[in-house]
């Protein structure tokens, strides 16, 4: 008995030890390839910096010839001519910029032409936290990690010369200005200039700095500018500095456009560097200080173990039971994809630079960055208040930081520069959307006051262009803009229907009642002869000739922004019912819904539609439609390979609706706080809930399958009490302990 006990308990520690963690399912390759824009470098959580293979610079790029959309990424899968590894980076974005600070070893004599040295690699792996190849033309071993603001590599290089050079006149844009300067010969440090994203006002370009330090001594160093080379040696730096390495001031500096450094050695057997670069928008001293606070006495393999094990903690915030192996890897692949951006802006101490001028503010907890509002007000933010309501706060706050140091609310900034990229005024969407889920510690006050800012400031207001006229005429006109007319009017609309939201909450009983009509004008543009919406002219006429379908794949047109009238019309999901009455009753509206989907007219692609498929949801007895296609929709487009993403991720965007879908709720209407109901795909979804802005420690969504061949919902049990409808309030699930989702 004594020996069956034994057994057992071996048995049942083996079983512990041999399951699989959420980082186990994690694929960094998924959305490298169909332009979904990832990479599959090592980031630290929602890190400043991230390690990613650059094969977008050279002869053998043949997708970045085909389609410029390339040019927005460091690394594309098909790839095959790396030309080193780019330090900081964006992840799932439509537009190009970062992608610098390019380091590259390389052996044998000298060659500073990336075209020259670049290489092949094969032998390519990718894990949370962790990259490796070898690059064929040297027979080096490349291995990377990073903390938040520091990134990794170790170099594996044969006997022989060997080089590792540190390219600043590569990127992903065209700014080239930069400096670099030899320190010592185990540091170099410097500052590249970067800052036009999308082609946005390169006059606006910001500096980001950084400090590499190298495992051991070059035997030789020095600095290029194409196509001089200056050089120093080990020897001549103790000559000018003694023994001491920690005076500064080494000279082998220069300044200029295609400019880099490089180290030299000369290995007698094979031998291992490891190089730190680490990263501020500061200046060098942070840079400095972060690569000492976060990788000091620590070596490569105990930084990787911290990076997945923070990792580990975050991805487990949500616990998947049942499905396949490929159905988790999407899922927390995905998850994985939502916690890389925002990403953190603020140096070690607290620094950060302020909107515009770039003086150096300080921060109490994280100052986030890369808001790229117009896409993630949908979904992204909403996930992160459920799962992460701590990091939603300080993006919040972060936000009122924004608004603080410029006068206005943030629309799309990256690195404390205001882009304006995309249209609407979204900010105060997430603010309110945010604040009606329960994560109230921040300045409401303050916030309402930013969002009647741009609600309302009729002249020279950049987060509401045209606002005279949405506010005379209740939407922009042809005359107004020359693209967008009417999308434009639906984002303003969803941003008054957040104020009126808040504005009820706080008890403001007159805004609510002012923004909450201001909310529905789009009904102006509707034309019940097509049952879709239309651009107008100054006159208040129809645009003429009219094609609704066009606008798709991103041509541009009069009315509607990377989308046409099919793939807009719908937008208006805080006025499901009257659009429902305008098209003349249910049966026409889901008539015309579906005509989205079997005309090929939906953009899985594009943020403006992906509510679509939970509008059935709103009509009793055709929920059936809603369960149908999120789970088409999800085998169709998400997949645990390479083109996994259905295009852009937009900063994590796709992948939290496939987050959402997959758990079996969606956040329909932002700044409404409810969700659809579809079919989880796992059988139990545990969501871990921050008991500091939550009663419950936890909720529980079951797929109960009681007919195996069924792929219906029969009915929907929160803790026991069956709903009557094919939503459920946020507060209602944070305070709820278990939901079924029964089958037929």
């Amino acid at each position: 008995m004594k020996n069956k006990l034994v057994l057992l308990f071996f048995m049942t520690v083996s079983v512990v030890l041999s399951q699989s963690k959420p980082i186990d399912y994690v694929n960094p390759f998924i959305g490298t390839s169909n332009f979904g824009t990832t990479n599959p470098g090592p980031i630290a959580v929602r890190g400043m910096v991230s390690v990613s293979p650059f094969n977008v610079a050279g002869t053998q790029n043949l997708p970045l010839e085909k389609d410029s959309r390339w040019l927005s990424t460091p690394y594309i899968y098909e790839n095959t001519f790396l030309t080193g590894f780019s330090h900081v980076n964006l992840s799932g974005v439509g537009c190009p910029e970062l992608g610098v600070i390019l380091a590259m070893p390389t052996i044998g004599n000298l060659e500073t032409d990336h075209l020259k040295y670049g290489s092949t690699y094969s032998e390519e792996k990718a894990a949370v936290g962790y990259y490796t190849n070898k690059i064929d033309k040297y027979n080096i071993k490349v291995e990377a990690t990073a903390t938040t603001r520091t990134g990794i590599s170790k170099y594996h290089f044969p006997a022989g010369k060997a080089n590792i050079l540190l390219n600043l006149g590569l990127g992903l844009t065209n700014e080239e200005g930069a400096m670099v300067k030899v320190v010592s010969p185990t540091e170099i440090e410097g500052v590249r200039s970067v800052g036009s994203f999308c082609y946005y006002k390169p006059e606006e370009a910001y500096p980001v700095y950084f400090v590499a330090r190298f495992s051991k001594p070059a035997d030789e160093f020095g600095v290029w500018k194409k196509p001089r080379k200056y050089t120093g040696t080990e020897a001549e730096w103790f000559l000018k500095n003694g023994e001491s390495r920690i005076k500064r001031g080494y000279t082998k500096e220069i300044v200029g456009d295609s400019i880099g450094a490089y180290m030299q050695y000369n290995f007698e057997k094979p031998t291992e560097i490891e190089m730190q670069i680490g990263v501020s928008y500061v200046s060098i001293e942070n840079a400095r200080e972060n690569l000492e606070k976060e990788t000091s006495g620590k070596t490569f393999n105990q930084i990787l173990a911290a990076s997945k094990k923070e990792w580990n903690n975050n991805l487990s915030r949500i616990k998947v039971e049942g499905g396949t192996k490929d159905d988790k890897t999407i899922f927390y692949t995905a998850l994985y994809h939502t916690l890389i951006h925002p990403n953190t802006l603020n140096d070690f101490n607290g620094e950060y630079p302020k909107m515009k001028t770039r003086e150096t503010l300080h921060t109490i907890g994280t100052r986030y960055t890369t808001f790229s509002f117009w896409d993630t007000y949908r979904n992204l933010h909403q996930l992160m208040s459920l799962v992460y309501p701590e990091q939603q706060s300080d993006m919040v706050k972060s936000m009122l930081q924004v608004y603080d140091e410029s006068g206005w609310l943030p629309k799309w900034e990256l690195n404390a520069t205001e882009t304006t990229t995309m249209v609407g005024d979204p900010a105060g969407i997430i603010i309110a959307d945010t604040y009606l889920k329960g994560i109230q510690d921040f300045d409401i006050e303050k916030a309402y006051r930013a969002m009647l800012k741009s609600a309302n400031q009729l002249e020279s207001n950049p987060l509401r262009p045209g606002i005279k006229d949405y506010l005379n005429k209740g939407y922009l006109t042809t005359k107004t803009t020359h693209s967008g007319s009417v999308s434009t009017t639906q984002e303003y609309n969803v941003s008054d229907f957040a104020i009126a939201q808040l504005a009820k909450a706080l008890g403001k009983k007159e805004d609510y009642k002012a923004f909450f009509k201001r909310a529905t004008s789009y009904r102006s543009l509707f034309d019940k002869k097509i049952n879709l919406l239309r651009p107008k002219n100054d006159d208040g006429s129809w645009l003429t000739p009219y094609d609704p379908e066009y606008g798709a794949n991103f041509q541009k047109n009069l009315g509607f922004i990377e989308g046409n009238a099919w793939q807009y019309t719908f937008m208006v999901t805080h006025d499901i019912k009257k659009l429902i009455n305008l098209m003349g009753g249910e049966k026409p509206f889901v008539a015309q819904l579906e005509q989205v989907f079997n005309n090929n007219l939906f953009d899985m692609a594009n943020e403006p539609d992906i509510a679509y498929p939970y509008l059935f949801n709103y009509v009793k007895g055709e929920e059936w439609r809603t369960q149908e296609k999120v789970s088409q929709l999800l085998n169709k487009y998400f997949k645990n390979t390479p083109d996994g993403l259905p295009g852009n991720d937009d900063t994590g965007t796709m992948s939290a609706w496939a987050v959402f879908s997959m758990m079996g709720i969606y956040p329909v209407s932002p700044a409404e706080p409810m969700y659809a109901i579809a079919i989880p795909v796992f059988d139990k979804v545990t969501i871990l809930l921050n008991k500091k802005y939550y009663t419950n420690d936890k909720v529980e969504i079951y797929r109960v399958q009681e007919n195996s061949k069924s792929h219906i919902i029969n009915s929907i049990y929160i803790d026991g009490e069956k709903l009557s409808k094919y939503f459920i309030n946020h507060r209602k699930l944070s305070n709820t302990s278990v939901v079924k989702i029964k089958l037929q």
